[in-house]
């Protein structure tokens, strides 16, 4: 009962929002990479490192989400919900990473018209991430945050539909085992991208039923 009178530390919000800020730019380096591998090397390999740079750090704010956590004794959220929520988006930015370094460690030369259509599902959904992430210090904005869970949904089965139809088109007409390999391990990642998008919307639904 006491613990309801104590002040709540409510900077977490702004880490929250610092992360989904860097979820949006990685997204948007992404996407940059993708439509410049098809014109300049170089300038695909400028937006890799930038995406590096980027993820680089959400890792610091998202330990320094860990360590005020570890020091806050009465928290806006439930403690689970909050290092869950640090830590899902966490991983949105890593499998971006991981992507752009696939496409790297592949030596990935052009984007193929499905690796573009990826990225603009993917830069969508973290702008919906970034918006429901926003909404979440108040809980009036249940039903607000719940509709951009659905939007994040929505482009999770966008995106699952986008990598059957690139796949089908792969083995169907793709005869160099080695580009089929590698263009397969590139659509798997892109996709896992928003995946992990919709772990975040899946968590902020959550949160929202638990607490308004």
């Amino acid at each position: 009962m006491f613990a309801r009178f104590m002040p709540k530390e409510v900077k977490f919000f702004d880490l929250f929002n610092a992360q989904a800020h860097e979820i949006k730019l990685g997204a948007e380096a992404l996407v940059a990479m993708l439509s410049a591998l098809n014109h300049s090397e170089a300038q695909a390999d400028i937006f890799a490192k930038e995406i590096d740079t980027i993820e680089d750090r959400a890792d610091k704010i998202n330990y320094q989400t860990v360590a005020l956590l570890h020091s806050t004794f009465i928290t806006p959220l439930d403690r689970d919900e909050i290092h869950q929520l640090t830590t899902q988006l966490d991983n949105v930015l890593d499998m971006i990473q991981n992507a752009a370094r696939t496409m790297r460690v592949y030596n990935v030369r052009t984007a193929t018209p499905e690796a573009i259509e990826f990225g603009r599902i993917i830069q969508l959904a973290a702008a919906k991430v970034a918006e429901g992430v926003a909404l979440l210090s108040n809980m009036d904005n249940a039903t607000a945050i719940l509709a951009v869970c659905r939007d994040i949904d929505r482009l999770e089965n966008e995106a699952d539909e986008v990598l059957r139809t690139a796949m089908s088109k792969l083995f169907r007409e793709e005869d160099n085992v080695k580009e089929l390999i590698k263009l397969k391990g590139i659509y798997e990642r892109l996709e896992s991208v928003t995946d992990y998008c919709d772990n975040v919307g899946n968590l902020l639904q959550a949160i929202v039923l638990e607490n308004s």
